[in-house]
């Protein structure tokens, strides 16, 4: 897996760790009921959706940055700066 992959982060957390914590296989402590995104992956006949879910995030996430880093620099008017925002 490419390192960059890891550079798009979306609410503090790159997107693979985000979606691999969400389908990691999860036991409700109070009813005892197992949420296992394998048991979608069967239901739906692709045993394989959980693999090509990363292939797919690995490439939204490197073309996501390819995207960014090709943005020029964002120029913030004097006017819209705060006064504690302004280098003294």
């Amino acid at each position: 897996m490419p390192l960059e992959a890891q550079e798009y982060v979306v609410n503090k957390k790159s997107a693979l760790d985000w979606i691999i914590e969400r389908y990691c296989v999860k036991v409700d402590k109070d009813t005892g009921n197992v949420n296992d995104c394998n048991d979608y992956a069967d239901s739906i006949h692709q045993p394989n959706y959980i693999f090509n879910l990363v292939l797919r995030i690995i490439t939204v996430s490197l073309e996501t940055m390819k995207i960014v880093k090709a943005l020029p620099p964002l120029e913030i008017h004097p006017l819209d700066l705060k006064e504690h925002d302004v280098a003294e």
